[in-house]
């Protein structure tokens, strides 16, 4: 896992993103599309067009780091490019990298008593 830091903010780019990309390409769409510093040592994420691939591109004060994942199935949650710019917590991103509705998570089970 990402080690992400209080006071980090993960952004989402809404929408798809052309995955052939790397850490220069999506710096540079940080830059013009989100008006962020890339090199804040906030995280980026973005998403292919299908939906199985994200990338997160993370600058930790000593050099880029770009992180991947593909899932083997099913696809990431991810909003529309109508919603704009969207923060999202490191909490949230963890949900999110393993494919669970970061938006609403659901508790599986909770004891109604203690014995």
């Amino acid at each position: 896992m990402i080690p992400v830091a209080s006071g980090v903010k993960v952004w989402l780019a809404t929408g798809y993103t052309d995955m052939r990309k790397g850490f220069p390409g999506l710096a540079l769409m940080v830059q013009e599309t989100l008006k962020r510093d890339p090199h804040s040592g906030h995280l980026f994420c973005f998403r292919g067009r299908q939906g199985g691939l994200i990338k997160v591109i993370w600058h930790d004060g000593q050099g880029a780091c770009l992180f991947t994942k593909k899932l083997e199935r099913g696809r990431f949650l991810w909003p529309s490019a109508a919603d704009g710019t969207v923060v999202i917590t490191a909490a949230q991103l963890g949900y999110l990298l393993e494919g669970i509705d970061w938006r609403m998570p659901q508790k599986t089970w909770r004891p109604s008593s203690a014995g």
